[in-house]
């Protein structure tokens, strides 16, 4: 019988390292960063509708400011003044292993809306400083810092409007929920953003890996506790707009799979304040503005000559 306990120890044993082992190595994948992370975009090509935005934005003028974060990271983003002065300010949110070049496209759009435009590297991506990567939730304070940078060095008379896609939308609607939120945030608009890190996690390891999710996301959810300071269900746009009460509009592609299309009805539906859906045919994850370039300025126009006069 001793021999017996001694096996089931010595198994469990291993099985436990094996898994340990597996979710470092999806730790790794999914939160350390990424040297990709550091570089440009390929730029698109003269035939995508969007090379225009693109390469426009990149060729204008842009100013750096920094951020220090209150963790002592030392954070970068460009800023593009308005061709004409106004009080009104854009700030951008990129996606996960991508940088400020990602956000040229959306830069330009609302640079010829008439914004001054702020479009940040977030933490551990870019220019900016850091090893691992905030899903949105740490960037979310991140955010603020942007936002109480604008109001100092632009007035607090600033009228400010955010913007995300990806990853950094669900920065975005993260930032919608903080309860120290400046009242000169006036809207915010999410493309793609995913109901919490936990879901999203789960989905990919399903869809990427083929993997059930239990009980490694569970683990690596205990490794991010302990190394980045969150875990993956605290980790929860949809709990964060379940107490916005500001306009947002929500874009999604029906044919996402990344993050799947059900979640942006999730959070439409959570959201306490003036709101607007607009779910786009054919397009995978963040491929609605590239896709329906038209469409996309005159939904996001609207969007904000209504609730951003």
């Amino acid at each position: 019988m001793r021999s017996v306990y001694k096996w089931l120890i010595g198994l469990v044993t291993v099985v436990m390292l094996i898994l340990l082992s597996a979710a470092m190595y999806f730790f790794h994948v999914a939160e350390v960063r990424n040297p990709a992370a550091n570089k440009p975009d390929a730029l698109r090509p003269k035939s995508s509708p969007v090379y225009d935005y693109e390469h426009t934005f990149l060729a204008r003028h842009k100013a750096t400011w920094t951020q220090k974060t209150l963790d002592g990271l030392t954070l970068d983003a460009w800023y593009v003044t308005a061709s004409r002065p106004t009080n009104k300010t854009a700030i951008l949110a990129h996606g996960w292993h991508n940088n400020k070049t990602t956000m040229a496209i959306y830069g330009e759009l609302f640079h010829d809306l008439g914004y001054n435009v702020l479009i940040p590297d977030n933490r551990a991506h870019g220019d900016s400083q850091g090893k691992l990567i905030g899903y949105g939730w740490t960037d979310r304070r991140d955010y603020m810092g942007w936002i109480n940078q604008v109001l100092k060095k632009n007035g607090q008379q600033s009228d400010i409007v955010m913007y995300g896609m990806s990853m950094g939308a669900a920065t975005v609607v993260n930032v919608s929920g903080e309860h120290d939120l400046p009242k000169q945030v006036k809207a915010f608009i999410e493309d793609s953003s995913y109901t919490s890190v936990l879901a999203e996690v789960k989905h990919e390891a399903g869809d990427m890996y083929g993997l059930p999710w239990f009980p490694i996301v569970n683990i690596v959810s205990g490794i991010s506790k302990v190394r980045a300071g969150y875990s993956y269900g605290e980790a929860s746009p949809l709990k964060q707009v379940a107490k916005n009460k500001r306009p947002m509009l929500f874009i999604h592609g029906d044919k996402d799979t990344f993050v799947p299309t059900r979640m942006v009805y999730q959070l439409y539906a959570a959201t306490k304040g003036p709101k607007k859906l607009w779910v786009t045919s054919g397009s995978k994850h963040v491929q609605s503005f590239p896709d329906h370039p038209v469409a996309y300025r005159q939904k996001v126009t609207n969007f904000l000559n209504q609730y951003d006069k």
